[in-house]
């Protein structure tokens, strides 16, 4: 017996056919299921032979658990953990060394966007040429990738590819770069009649109503006429949610660089340059924060003003611990900006009569109603945290090319539903608007300033520029509460209205609540945001041609009045 077992231990081999008492074989799912009656206990194994006649042998150390005798497996214990500390080192080798190429890959991307829209800034103020220089280099992206599709498809998916990164990022972080507007929102407001603020707020609900269903009717009409089948739209990607780790890095951005502006004021050389780093970690933290707020505070509490509120408190925190106030953060008293400019003006008029020789002093944004303060300077040498976020619309209106080149065929399908409510929803808003603010005595500038409620930031901001007397501090602002708006009511009108048709929805949130209205809406009908985001795109684009006409900006002015 003992031979035997010796035997088996090491090299087994035997019919079942010969020797049935000795085991017993099952066929179980296709494998042999083999009991080895040693003893008592039996001991189970499973052979992937399925022929139960074949010999069946256990050889070499894989199988030393079928070994009754002590024997010593400690360097195959060895052998194994040095293995996979070795594979785990790779792994993470592996992990970070992607993680350096993807955050390259990144700031590449996206530092070329941001590059263009620069060079082309400079470009059209050198030329004087009053027409949004990030819309131009928005056609002639797409002009780009279109040319490169027809000749190359490869090229042209290629390049889609190397930009994504750049375009998840600008999706991820998009409603910050409308927070600047909301930030110094008490500043462009505070010499605003009440009366004046009231008129404005009306005219912004009523205004955002109206053109959702004027935007969702058209497009209902125009697809009862052309009666087109709706087709799959290419999918978009969506960024991920903040983590953790995100939110704890920001916060002791934060308060390290809080406690450095404190103890040194004008370490990074001037107090707007030192105070940036902890204003845009509030503004940051804010918006991550009020991102895992949950659904139902959202519609009270929208993430956005979350952001606004904690750079704000930022601020005052600030202000107060250092004993300066608030208003050398946010901005100079409007009070005091108003004796100076009248004293230089006074001054400069009466300079040949009082024989002096006065330095042409360099007078900034009066037309903001606002002097900037650290959070908003408006000074490229001198930038403040608003100014590095709005410094990202132009390259949002670049990205536009590239979700409209990715929904071409969506475009091209169902061209008459889009351009058809874009070009009415974008006429009714502008023109209605002049009209009311007309009808119930809103002030010329102000009405002026209101104007492209329904355009996105950057491109309002580039439309108010065309005007005169404009103010467009209040502009932004209009923009953001327009999108705020939307944002929390759009859904609830919509189905109450009972507006099912996926475009008509799309079309209609986008053209009357811009950025914010879309991505509240495409976060639960994901069905709507390929219609979101080229009525998004459209609305901006069209409106900007639109008011870049001189003949449409003095039919404007004439409704006006």
């Amino acid at each position: 017996m003992a031979t035997a077992m010796a035997v088996a231990t090491t090299n087994l081999s035997f019919s079942p056919l010969t020797n049935r008492k000795m085991m017993n074989t099952k066929l179980v799912r296709g494998k042999s299921q083999v009991s080895f009656n040693v003893g008592v206990n039996p001991i189970k194994c499973q052979s992937n032979n399925e022929k139960s006649g074949a010999p069946i042998k256990f050889v070499g150390s894989g199988y030393r658990f079928l070994q009754l005798g002590p024997h010593k497996t400690h360097s195959n214990r060895s052998i194994l953990a040095k293995s996979l500390g070795s594979s785990s080192k790779d792994g993470v080798t592996s992990s970070i060394f992607q993680t350096v190429v993807g955050v390259l890959h990144l700031v590449v991307s996206l530092g070329i966007i941001l590059a263009m829209d620069k060079l082309l800034k400079q470009a059209f103020v050198a030329a004087s040429i009053q027409f949004p220089s990030a819309l131009f280099g928005m056609f002639c992206t797409f002009s780009v990738l279109t040319i490169l599709d027809t000749i190359v498809p490869a090229a042209a998916a290629g390049l889609m590819s190397f930009f994504e990164p750049a375009l998840l990022f600008i999706q991820r972080w998009l409603p910050l770069f409308y927070v600047p507007s909301l930030v110094i929102l008490p500043l462009a407001v505070r010499d605003i009649p009440a009366a004046s603020g009231l008129k404005i707020v009306g005219i912004l609900a009523g205004g955002w109503l109206a053109s959702l269903c004027v935007a969702a009717y058209t497009a209902i009409a125009v697809r009862n006429l052309v009666k087109t089948e709706m087709m799959p739209a290419e999918p978009m990607a969506k960024p991920p949610p903040f983590s953790a780790t995100e939110v704890w890095a920001w916060s002791g951005i934060f308060i390290a660089s809080f406690a450095g502006a404190y103890l040194y004021p004008t370490i990074l050389g001037t107090a707007a340059r030192t105070c940036l780093p902890f204003l845009l970690s509030a503004t940051v933290l804010g918006y991550m924060i009020g991102s895992g707020l949950p659904s139902a505070l959202k519609m009270l509490f929208h993430p956005i003003i979350c952001c606004a509120l904690s750079a704000d408190l930022a601020a005052f925190a600030f202000g107060y611990i250092s004993k300066s106030g608030m208003d050398p953060v946010l901005g100079l008293q409007l009070t005091l900006l108003r004796v100076y400019s009248n004293i230089m003006l006074w001054l400069y008029s009466c300079q040949d009569r009082l024989c002096l020789s006065l330095p042409r002093l360099r007078l900034i944004h009066y037309d903001c109603g606002v002097c900037e303060g650290y959070y908003l300077t408006k000074v490229s040498t001198n930038p403040g945290a608003g100014d590095i976020l709005m410094g990202f619309l132009g390259s949002v209106i670049i990205s536009f090319a590239f979700s409209m080149f990715k929904q071409r065929k969506l475009v091209k399908r169902h061209a008459a539903e889009i351009f058809t409510s874009i070009i009415v929803a974008t006429l009714f808003s502008l023109y209605s608007t002049a009209l009311v603010g007309r009808l119930v005595g809103l002030e010329r500038s102000l009405t002026i300033s209101i104007l492209p409620r329904c355009i996105t930031v950057a491109l309002a901001l580039s439309i108010v520029s065309l005007f005169e007397g404009t103010n467009s501090s209040l502009t932004a602002a209009v923009v953001v509460l327009t999108g705020l708006v939307g944002a929390n009511f759009v859904q609830f009108v919509l189905d109450k209205l009972q507006f099912r048709d996926p475009i008509a929805r799309g079309i209609a949130t986008a053209s009357s609540a811009h950025g914010l209205g879309t991505a509240a809406l495409s976060a639960k009908e994901p069905e709507a945001l390929p219609f979101c985001a080229i009525a998004y795109a459209l609305t901006g684009i069209f409106g900007s041609l639109l008011c870049s006409v001189p003949a449409v900006r003095q039919s404007l002015l004439a409704v006006v009045g």
